[in-house]
């Protein structure tokens, strides 16, 4: 992986959960229908950066992170970590990749086993991954300095071991130990507790890591750095360290995870997200069942650990006041595809989405010189993912949505229309109940002579302003055909007349520095700007 490289690359992720698909469903001929939670989600994420995936509740952020990890097998696409395709990693490849990618879960109740200790929480992915590792490859040397002492005189020698304790930089583990003259007065204060120092005749050497040192003098000195630590004593430390470094203390290793807050088992969850010391973590909703308080608590826990551990974070959440406050880039997640991405600011300050739009105009406001600000609300409710919309999803709610060619027709006319088309589509309209009661005989179909009263009173229930002429004559051809229950002729009129380039054409997010998947920035975006209405 080249330094341009991002760390990990999403390209055409799908995750799909079938219904109808068991062996009593084959055999009777039903069909398997596919519910569409992740359906061609495409993103890069960098080294150290943060990356927030943000929408509404079920449009597959969880989904998404999941199966990117591998906790969920994919449908199809493609996820890269260092340049390798996730899913064709295998043996100890796989299991490299599941030691630097891990995950921080939303709910911080049900994600520990209140059956252990968080002693036991925290050592479980250790002892899994049999930690710690020695490498044979590794070189292992100590770096001396003497401070009255000759150097010449000094031999140091590393146990093959310590890059368990020290990191490796260039396949080299360094272990730094100073040597310096002590006379008898000055003996009495040192600290000698065989680990980090140790003490001969007339000399003492302290090592700076986590590591054992013992130095003896004959005719020269002789010092000698290791380990000198059980397999359970080094994950017991490492455990201590991580659970103070949350901000818990070394005191609670023995207690059950019912004895902690909210806060607390959040802190639990990211130490153990931690203790395989992984370059990738996936932070799905880690404050969205936290007290406001104690979600700045762990935000601000979350930032001072990427920074100490050089840590990549992919946040998935739905709340944009924590997307903005730790982020770097955003991608805006609809219906199981993203819909925009961009860097933090320029998306909250410059939404190009029509959703984008919608979900920061939803953000309460603090200040009150904007409570009286217009507030652009969503129609409809959200497309279930078993059948979404063609083309553009998020056109059976947009704002915005993109008339045809021909048609000159104001915005919140032609949403009213495409309302009405969808209802007729999907035979959302209770013809019964249309009128006084008997007044309209669906049966044999209304009369030519009621058809007009029939059409009014339709029209009038499903309609909310005034059509101009044109569309008004349109509009009641196509509800005169539900006289007869001719729901197919009613919905192809309509579509004949006001069918969108966004139902017909899918709008691709495209690459750059702030792309976003819609037609309004694409080939059709000239002629939106200035609709004009028919007489």
């Amino acid at each position: 992986m080249s330094a341009d490289d991002p760390l990990v690359r999403v390209d055409g992720l799908q995750k799909y959960f079938w219904e109808n698909d068991s062996l009593l469903d084959r055999l009777f001929g039903d069909d398997p229908v596919p519910v569409r939670a992740v359906d061609g989600v495409s993103f890069d994420i960098r080294e150290g950066e943060t990356l927030g995936l943000v929408g509404e509740s079920g449009c597959g952020k969880s989904t998404t992170g999941e199966t990117l990890l591998g906790l969920q097998d994919p449908t199809d696409g493609r996820v890269e970590f260092e340049g390798e395709n996730v899913y064709d990693l295998s043996g100890d490849d796989l299991t490299d990749f599941r030691r630097s990618a891990q995950v921080v879960f939303q709910d911080p109740f049900s994600s520990l086993d209140p059956r252990m200790t968080i002693g036991d929480i925290v050592t479980q992915p250790l002892s899994i991954h049999d930690w710690p590792w020695t490498d044979g490859d590794v070189e292992t040397t100590v770096d001396v300095r003497t401070d009255g002492i000759s150097r010449d005189i000094v031999t140091a020698t590393a146990a093959d071991d310590i890059d368990t304790v020290v990191d490796p930089v260039d396949g080299v583990a360094t272990a730094h130990v100073t040597v310096r003259a002590i006379d008898d007065e000055s003996a009495a204060d040192v600290d000698a507790d065989g680990r980090s120092v140790d003490l001969a005749s007339g000399v003492v050497a302290e090592v700076e890591e986590d590591l054992a040192v013992a130095v003896d003098r004959d005719d020269g000195i002789v010092v000698r750095v290791s380990v000198d630590r059980s397999t359970a004593q080094l994950r017991r430390d490492r455990v201590t360290d991580l659970v103070e470094r949350v901000g818990l203390s070394a005191d609670q290793l023995d207690r059950y995870p019912h004895e902690f807050s909210g806060g607390q088992r959040q802190r639990i969850g990211i130490a153990r997200a931690l203790a395989l010391e992984p370059e990738f973590v996936v932070l799905d909703e880690p404050t969205s069942a936290l007290d406001v308080s104690v979600q700045a608590q762990v935000l601000n826990l979350l930032d001072d650990l990427q920074a100490e551990f050089d840590l990549t974070y992919l946040l998935i959440s739905h709340d944009l006041s924590v997307i903005r406050h730790v982020c770097d880039r955003v991608a805006v997640m609809y219906l199981g595809e993203i819909v925009e991405v961009g860097p933090v600011d320029d998306l909250f300050e410059d939404p190009k989405h029509p959703y984008t739009n919608a979900l920061l105009e939803s953000v309460p406001r603090a200040s009150t010189d904007e409570r009286d600000r217009d507030r652009e609300t969503l129609s409809g409710d959200v497309p279930s993912p078993r059948d979404p919309p063609s083309g553009c999803r998020f056109r059976t709610r947009c704002p915005k949505v993109i008339p045809p060619e021909d048609l000159e027709i104001e915005q919140e006319t032609y949403r009213d229309l495409m309302s009405l088309r969808e209802r007729v589509e999907r035979r959302d309209v209770s013809l019964e109940s249309v009128g006084d009661d008997g007044q309209f005989d669906l049966e044999d179909g209304v009369s030519d002579e009621k058809r007009p009263a029939f059409v009014a009173a339709l029209k009038d229930r499903l309609l909310e302003r005034d059509l101009p002429a044109r569309h008004d004559e349109i509009v009641e051809t196509a509800l005169a055909e539900l006289a007869t229950e001719d729901w197919d002729a009613a919905a192809a009129r309509l579509r004949e007349h006001y069918e969108s380039v966004c139902e017909r054409k899918q709008p691709h997010l495209g690459n750059g520095h702030h792309p976003v998947a819609c037609h309004l920035y694409g080939e059709a975006s000239e002629r939106t700007e200035t609709p004009r209405s028919d007489p």
